[in-house]
């Protein structure tokens, strides 16, 4: 589909998408990184201890969580002069000579009954003294999130950002059988693909995972006995409850910052438009009333306001409107196609699909001065959504007619690819930090 009909795309994407539960991780391929990126080397970590070791090599994750931003030149282990474990053990003439300007040092022993601390140690080369160092335990089953929240630490001492590998993305993937049958799963897995876990299996089209604020549900849109419905599953149990099943379209749950309403599309009067469900007492109130078609809302950090893509000035672009209502008023006024916004964790950007030419790319529109870039080049990229820290933005695309995520960094110098073997995968959703984090 290489053009597609752009109010196709505007009214909910629903395509008969299918998939299966997926044990492989997505794979990361880094297309293109930060010129100049910062030289660092993360040392194989030492185990001092009887017993079996530790499953993953912790090393190994941090490693690949700091290159796969793009802002770190990670050392290749084979290239390594000296393997130290701790901070004492080093020798900065052999990182100098390599050109490192950071090291990571660490140690793995016993803790515990099944259990392990880890302790490790971030130092600046050049200066010759540590800059960060903690003991932390863990156990075999969160052994990767640990090395994940070990990287989020060496990420912000060193960039002074928060970092976001301790975090997860959800999908929709799609696999057709031998016999032609196709099947759909909604998919979570860490921020670099591993642990891939099926949320909910379908015969029918599922479609539009959202993240709760606090990263313990899912909304979602099923077409279980052919019609779309909204649900809301919590992740960790499993149990899920049906919100919106109004007659005609149920579509594009967005969930409030306070997790205490979802905005949505219905057109149970006839036309869709914007809704607001408070899901403790199941009040439904509209926001637009507009004979154009009204989608894709998104809420802004602060609650006071929905984005959303409507077509009401002739074609898709984006308006937005207090979230209490009101009226309306149009955001993106550059190009003749501008749909499916969502705002940056600062709400100072919108993130966008924009049409340059016949192709569907991912836009970034600066709020201030109303600046639209363009960060992609494919030839249909859609379904936006930021990592929590505002540095990346994962999104849908196809490679060679599969449909794969990619992911970019908001300054556009950083690409990546998340592909898979086997079947599609598309309308990814980063979580948000949770309280761990």
């Amino acid at each position: 589909m290489k053009n597609p009909n752009p109010m196709t795309l505007l009214l909910l994407g629903l395509l008969l998408w299918a998939g299966q539960a997926l044990s492989e991780p997505l794979t990361f391929t880094i297309t293109q990184g930060v010129e100049g990126a910062l030289p660092i080397a993360v040392v194989p970590f030492g185990w001092s201890g009887g017993g079996e070791r530790p499953p993953y090599g912790v090393a190994s994750i941090i490693g690949a969580d700091l290159a796969r931003s793009g802002r770190f030149k990670v050392l290749d282990e084979a290239d390594m002069l000296s393997r130290p474990h701790t901070a004492t053990d080093v020798d900065v003439l052999d990182w100098k000579a390599l050109g490192m300007e950071n090291l990571v040092v660490g140690e793995i022993r016993p803790h515990g009954q099944g259990g392990y601390m880890i302790r490790f140690q971030l130092m600046d080369v050049l200066r010759g003294e540590q800059l960060t160092g903690y003991s932390v335990p863990t156990t075999a089953r969160d052994l990767r999130a640990t090395a994940h929240r070990i990287a989020d630490i060496i990420y912000q001492t060193l960039t002074g950002e928060r970092g976001a590998f301790d975090t997860r993305i959800a999908y929709i993937t799609s696999v057709r059988d031998a016999q032609g049958k196709d099947s759909v799963s909604l998919q979570v897995a860490d921020a670099d693909g591993y642990n891939a876990q099926t949320i909910v299996s379908s015969a029918d089209p599922l479609m539009s995972p959202a993240w709760s604020p606090d990263g313990r549900r899912l909304a979602y849109v099923s077409f279980e006995r052919g019609r779309p419905a909204i649900y809301v599953q919590e992740v960790l149990t499993g149990r899920r409850e049906k919100v919106s099943a109004y007659e005609g379209i149920n579509g594009a749950p967005a969930w409030s910052p306070d997790g205490r309403s979802l905005a949505l599309t219905l057109s149970k009067d006839g036309n869709p438009d914007i809704y607001v469900l408070e899901l403790a007492g199941r009040r439904l109130r509209p926001l637009t009333r507009h004979y154009a078609i009204d989608t894709e809302p998104a809420w802004s950090p602060d609650g006071r306001s929905i984005v959303f893509t409507s077509d009401r000035g002739g074609g898709p672009q984006i308006y937005q409107v207090p979230a209490a209502g009101g009226e309306a008023r149009r955001l993106t006024f550059e190009g003749s196609y501008n749909s499916r916004a969502t705002f940056s964790p600062d709400g100072r950007s919108l993130a966008l699909v924009t049409r340059v030419g016949k192709d569907y790319r991912i836009g970034l529109l600066d709020l201030q001065d109303r600046v639209l870039g363009v960060l992609t080049d494919g030839s249909l990229d859609e379904s936006p959504s930021f990592a929590p820290n505002g540095s990346m933005i994962i999104y849908a695309t196809k490679t060679d007619g599969q449909g794969e995520l990619a992911a970019v960094s908001v300054d556009g110098r950083v690409h990546q690819r998340l592909g898979q073997r086997v079947g599609d995968v598309r309308e990814p959703d980063w979580s948000p930090f949770t309280e761990q984090d």
